[in-house]
C-alpha cells in the first residue's frame, strides 16, 4: 500500500476511536450505565476497529517512510493512545470522569498530533 493509504487508515482509525470515547463519555454524562446502553457492544466494536486502524497505519507509514526502530516521539504515542484505548472503560466505572474525559481526550489527541508531524526526539 502506498503512503497515502497508511495516513487514511489511520485518520479514520483516529476518527473511530474519538467517536466511540465522546459518545460513551456524553452516554454516562447523561446518567446511563453500562446494563442502560443498547449500543455498547456497537461503541466497543468502533472504538477496537479505531484502535485497529490507528496501529496498522501508524507502523504502515513508519515502514513507508523508511523509519526503523521505535524513535523516541513514538513512545510517548504508543502511551496516549494505549491510555485512549483503556479509556473505553472508564465512563461507566467511574462516572464522575467522564466529563473530565470529555475535554482530556482531545488534548491528549493533540499532543499525539503533534508528536507525529513534528517527530520530536
Amino acid at each position: 500500500m502506498d503512503l497515502n493509504t497508511y495516513k487514511l487508515m489511520h485518520l479514520v482509525g483516529m476518527a473511530l476511536v474519538l467517536m466511540s470515547l465522546g459518545a460513551r463519555a456524553f452516554f454516562a454524562m447523561q446518567g446511563g450505565d453500562k446494563l442502560s446502553d443498547k449500543a455498547r457492544g456497537l461503541g466497543a466494536g468502533t472504538h477496537g476497529v479505531g484502535l485497529l486502524l490507528l496501529l496498522v497505519g501508524g507502523f504502515g507509514m513508519l515502514a513507508k517512510l523508511g523509519i526503523s526502530g521505535l524513535p523516541g516521539w513514538i513512545h510517548p504515542k504508543l502511551l496516549i493512545w494505549l491510555l485512549l484505548g483503556l479509556a473505553i472503560a472508564v465512563p461507566y466505572r467511574k462516572p464522575e470522569l467522564a466529563r473530565p474525559m470529555w475535554f482530556l481526550v482531545p488534548i491528549l489527541t493533540l499532543i499525539a498530533a503533534y508528536l507525529g508531524l513534528n517527530k520530536l526526539g
